[in-house]
């Protein structure tokens, strides 16, 4: 019974099933390192982030004959120059756009009250139930309004606490872009050669799959917010760029972020004039379709290779655990984890096969 595969996999659940208890026992020895690794957690991700963005840009520089020092300053360089080009002209059109928006929420939702009375006037067979309901909800609209608005300001704070974060992200990019590529020789050196060899191809995937999703999302979330922006300028739709940038952030979360985006654009529509919500409605779709059948196959193909139904419940379960964040990271942490067990997969029924050819 000790060699069946049933016994196998339960002797391993088990194991596994035990070895948590025991951390969660013991959750005091693991406490001081959880608080170091999450003071270092966020320069690290965005060096990451950064480091798969910036590495073609370096490699780029290299191919150029440039040793590889001066090819990480010349990508400081370019950095420095795209961050003093958005504050210079793109942060204080969005800054007083999204400034007028706010200075604009009690009209709105003056207009919002006015509208929902109107219908309700004009309404001879609503439930008492309903009624009531829309009428507490037409109350206390600005109360409601109020809270989103807080949560917003409190997203911004903590946001500013992140941001303060990343002044250790130059540092960390620096020696990644420098000795990245010396991480895997590092680990392999342990090893027997052919248990290296199987490492290195783990890493190897594991790196195309990260590079696929940073570079493809951040790439497409860029060029979805451009499209949108230059349909929202056709379409003559007032806050055009915040409501873009708006767009552009949200398109970063796979699958929801679209949804997401769409929906403080044809608010500010509704209240500008009802039939600008076609008109927004008309613009994000021809943004996504361009999106999903022209932008995307070419930027990330189907290098991951996940199913949409499975990405919903991988965010869901993301979100509940972990807030915004982990919506943020759960699909690539999920496409890296997926690519990993595949590998050893592989690996496991190639030696198998091999056992079985040389026994024959």
């Amino acid at each position: 019974m000790v060699h069946k595969r049933w016994f196998q996999f339960l002797v391993f659940f088990i194991m596994v099933f035990l070895l948590i208890l025991l951390i969660s026992v013991t959750d005091f020895i693991f406490t001081p390192f959880l608080k170091v690794i999450g003071a270092v957690a966020v320069p690290i991700i965005g060096a990451g982030i950064l480091y798969y963005l910036t590495k073609p840009l370096m490699y780029f520089f290299e191919h150029l004959k440039i040793n590889r020092i001066f090819s990480i300053i010349l990508v400081f360089l370019v950095l420095i120059l795209l961050g003093v080009f958005v504050y210079m002209y793109i942060a204080p059109i969005a800054q007083q756009q999204f400034r007028n928006l706010i200075d604009n929420v009690p009209t709105m939702v003056n207009w919002a009250q006015d509208m929902i009375s109107l219908w309700q006037s004009n309404q001879t067979a609503i439930p008492a139930e309903i009624d009531k309901a829309i009428n507490n909800f037409t109350n206390n609209l600005q109360s409601h309004i109020d809270s989103v608005l807080n949560y917003l300001f409190g997203f911004i704070g903590q946001l500013i606490g992140f941001v303060t974060a990343l002044v250790l992200v130059p540092f960390f990019l620096f020696f990644m872009l420098k000795d990245g590529e010396k991480l895997v020789p590092f680990i392999t050196q342990i090893f027997s050669k052919k248990k290296a060899e199987n490492i290195r191809s783990l890493f190897v995937k594991v790196d195309g799959t990260l590079t696929a999703f940073i570079q493809g999302q951040l790439i497409v979330s860029f060029a979805v917010g451009v499209l949108l922006f230059i349909g929202y300028l056709i379409i003559n739709l007032k806050y055009s760029l915040t409501l873009a940038l708006f767009a552009m952030v949200m398109n970063v979360i796979p699958f929801a972020g679209p949804f997401i985006a769409v929906i403080p654009a044809l608010i500010v529509g509704a209240f500008q004039d009802p039939f600008m919500v076609i008109w927004v409605s008309i613009v994000m779709i021809a943004a996504q379709q361009i999106e999903s059948n022209l932008i995307s196959p070419n930027v990330m193909g189907r290098a991951l290779d996940l199913h949409p139904l499975t990405v919903i419940t991988v965010i869901l379960a993301a979100g509940s655990i972990a807030g915004f964040l982990g919506i943020l990271f759960a699909v690539p942490f999920y496409a890296v984890i997926k690519t990993i067990i595949i590998h050893f997969y592989k690996t496991y029924v190639n030696s198998k096969k091999n056992k079985e050819d040389a026994l024959i």
